[in-house]
């Protein structure tokens, strides 16, 4: 299997490196490369072509989403994942209409980032828990989607069958049809149709 490719971006070298030196050593993972901010992230990614950038939300000078916005016009093939300490509904917000795939929050293990890493050059769009929740909040009436039926949605209104949602997040195929059912109910929603037009209708497809 070919190693994902990450560009770490961080204006603090403490957390940048830390973070760099961790993701290495997990399997699958290969670190092409550091930025100190936007600017940087941008002229590296253009050198490097990582598969994954891994990109801070504020930052001196080009911030995470400006940054996020160039990358994703530049480079259409690459996913950008923000990974920051603020979980906050409008850098949320920003960061998915500029085209990040994901929001993370710095509180992560190395072992769940590289999880989250592999996910998301899967076409898996990873959400911090708290953040996935609050996208995915339907009427009052109705539960909160947990952050794996998240997953499952996303991957529904893709065109995503329940044998390759399976293959992709590592679940039976009778796993994932049990989510797919608990989703429909609790949005109260009739088929996959109705699934994936609720994904779009509410932002959670950011590619």
């Amino acid at each position: 299997m070919t190693a994902v490719r990450v560009l770490v971006v961080d204006d603090q070298q403490l957390v940048r490196d830390g973070i760099a030196s961790l993701l290495g050593l997990q399997p699958g993972i290969e670190v092409v490369g550091t930025a100190a901010d936007g600017a940087e992230a941008v002229a590296k990614a253009l050198e490097s072509a990582p598969d994954v950038v891994l990109m801070d939300v504020r930052m001196p000078g080009m911030d995470g989403v400006e940054a996020t916005r160039e990358l994703c016009r530049r480079l259409p093939g690459c996913r950008v994942v923000m990974l920051t300490t603020f979980d906050d509904d409008d850098y949320v917000t920003r960061a998915l209409r500029a085209g990040a795939t994901g929001y993370l929050l710095k509180d992560l293990g190395a072992a769940d980032l590289a999880a989250a890493v592999r996910l998301t050059h899967a076409g898996v769009a990873p959400l911090a828990a708290g953040v996935a929740a609050r996208l995915a909040a339907p009427p009052a009436d109705q539960g909160v989607l947990t952050a794996r039926e998240v997953e499952i949605l996303r991957l529904v209104a893709k065109g995503a069958t329940n044998r390759e949602i399976g293959r992709v997040l590592f679940v039976s195929e009778g796993t994932v049809k049990n989510h797919v059912s608990r989703v429909l109910g609790r949005l109260g929603l009739r088929d996959r149709t109705q699934a994936a037009i609720y994904a779009r209708e509410h932002g959670l497809l950011s590619d």
